[in-house]
C-alpha cells in the first residue's frame, strides 16, 4: 500500500529548564547538540532529530509535553487532509527556515 506519509522526523520535547534539559539529553545520549539556541536545541540521535524547547506552562499530560514532527511530500495538502479526517489544527504551515515547513495538528 503507498502512503504520502514519509516517516518520522522530530520528537520535541517542551522543557521548564532548557539548560538543564540539554546538559540532561547531552549527558543520556552521550552527544552534543548540533543545533542550539534559546528558542530550540537540537540533538542528531542516530539519524533522528530530538529537539526541546522552552516551555513555562507545565504539561497537564506526558502527551501535552511532546511534538512529532512527519515528513510529508506536500505539507499543504497533507494539512487539509488531516483536517478533514477530524485532525485540530493548533497552527497552520509555516516556514521555520529554508525549505523546512512545519504545521501542528
Amino acid at each position: 500500500m503507498k502512503t504520502p506519509m514519509l516517516g518520522l522526523r522530530t520528537t520535541v520535547n517542551k522543557v521548564a529548564d532548557l539548560a538543564k534539559a540539554k546538559e540532561w539529553y547531552g549527558e543520556a545520549f552521550q552527544i552534543a547538540p548540533y543545533f542550539d539556541e534559546p528558542f530550540y536545541v537540537g540533538f542528531n540521535v542516530a539519524g533522528y532529530e530530538l529537539g526541546l524547547m522552552p516551555d513555562d506552562m507545565p504539561a497537564a499530560d506526558k502527551t501535552d509535553n511532546v511534538l512529532s514532527y512527519w515528513g510529508v511530500a506536500d505539507i499543504a495538502t497533507e494539512f487539509a487532509r488531516l483536517k478533514s479526517l477530524g485532525a485540530t489544527a493548533e497552527s497552520d504551515p509555516v516556514n521555520v527556515g529554508g525549505d523546512i515547513m512545519v504545521a501542528e495538528l
